[in-house]
């Protein structure tokens, strides 16, 4: 009950095409493809260290 059958994904498919048109959805593809690609970049790049995060603190006593 927990898996889609080819005729799940076919009505799927079916309501998407009804609902943007056969012209808008490969654009809806490419934009989900993107902000995919994004995120993944993004998730990536927050768990590298910056050379930022390895510079020393200044003293903060010590401010002019």
């Amino acid at each position: 009950m927990g898996e889609f059958s080819l005729i799940h994904w076919l009505i799927v498919v079916g309501i998407l095409l009804l609902l943007f048109g056969p012209s808008k959805l490969p654009q809806l593809g490419s934009s989900l493809g993107q902000g995919i690609k994004n995120f993944k970049k993004a998730f990536k790049d927050s768990d590298t260290p910056s050379i930022d995060d390895k510079k020393p603190e200044k003293d903060p006593e010590k401010r002019s």
